[in-house]
């Protein structure tokens, strides 16, 4: 027996009944052979942690634009704090934690330069519209790899797709993902706000922190433990209602008093004209595109409007600015000898 298998009965003995076992899944779209030693969402898990859209997370906005400081969150570090905090109630349910890992690492490959800020415009823009989470899935199954995709499995690709606040993932660990998003990013959003002093922690509505805690820490705690509470033994990952409500009016909270307030929005507009900017200049120039993207143009393989738009969205934060800066913004001329 070989060490796949032997994991696999681990599985089977171990798990709860509710989990999703790596023998079980639906498969892959082209077919592979199995792995003798990792399981097949492992397989996924690796996958996506060696892919280039992760990388380029390091360099993308979370919520403060360029923050100058190393302790704000990117959309990298985002990604992780997801991660860890959907493994830990995995791991507390019996359910299937690289599954779980592997759709947290994977729900934000698709995200814009500049966050949210970019996705508004490239929806606006873009002929077809965009969202990040149907352009995460198009990442792993079209672009990465030369455009051969990462071929994953059809549970992590469901849970990708599945993981903002309307989508309903096919399974616990996909549920797991979508509650633990909020619940890494309101805790981590609220830090920063409070590091870029946009508030204090007394400026929190009391009647909020009176239920879910009056440190990160101790909200993180609260959240985790009911998401957990709420799940033991039972079908579906649920938050005590009592909780949830609070956690959502938090959130509520967040858009008013920080999503939506003058600092962290202060340049989104320069991000987003230079958006339009690039994507228009790439629409008459397409022959400019790089990489994969002007093979898939010359080809045929796509649309131009749609591999421009997928050009755009894999940018980072800095390639973005230095496209537009090399493109857009006249160089001083000096005489070379």
């Amino acid at each position: 027996m070989n060490i796949r298998e032997s994991i696999e009965q681990m599985e089977e003995k171990n798990f709860s009944p509710y989990a999703s076992l790596s023998s079980k899944t639906r498969g892959r779209a082209v077919w592979e052979e199995l792995c003798d030693i990792r399981p097949e969402y492992q397989r996924d898990r690796d996958r996506i942690l060696h892919c280039k859209a992760f990388r380029r997370l390091k360099h993308k906005t979370q919520v403060f634009l360029a923050p100058e400081g190393d302790h704000y969150r990117t959309r990298l570090t985002h990604t992780l704090e997801v991660a860890q905090i959907a493994r830990t109630v995995a791991k507390a349910l019996a359910l299937n934690e690289s599954l779980t890992e592997a759709i947290a690492l994977g729900h934000d490959l698709g995200h814009t330069p500049f966050g949210h800020a970019g996705e508004n415009i490239l929806n606006q823009v873009c002929p077809f519209g965009f969202t990040h989470y149907e352009q995460s899935v198009r990442v792993v199954e079209r672009l990465e790899k030369g455009g051969e995709g990462l071929n994953l499995t059809w549970e992590v690709i469901d849970g990708i797709r599945n993981h903002r606040t309307s989508g309903n993932p096919s399974t616990p660990e996909g549920h797991i993902v979508r509650l633990s998003d909020k619940i890494a990013y309101i805790n981590h959003d609220i830090d920063d706000a409070i590091r870029a002093r946009l508030f204090a922690e007394s400026d929190l509505p009391g009647e909020l922190t009176d239920i879910l805690g009056h440190t990160v820490r101790e909200r993180l705690n609260t959240m985790v433990h009911d998401m957990i509470a709420g799940s033991m033994g039972k079908p579906e990952i649920k938050m005590t209602p009592h909780v949830e409500e609070a956690m959502m009016s938090l959130r509520a909270w967040m858009f008013d008093n920080v999503y939506y307030s003058d600092i962290p929005k202060a340049e989104e507009g320069k991000a987003q004209r230079m958006i339009v900017a690039l994507y228009e200049y790439f629409n008459d120039h397409p022959d400019k595109l790089t990489g994969e993207y002007l093979r898939m143009y010359q080809t045929g393989e796509e649309s131009k409007e749609r591999v421009v738009c997928d050009y755009i969205a894999g940018m980072s934060d800095r390639y973005c600015i230095d496209q537009y800066v090399d493109l857009f913004v006249p160089k001083g001329w000096s005489q070379v000898d």
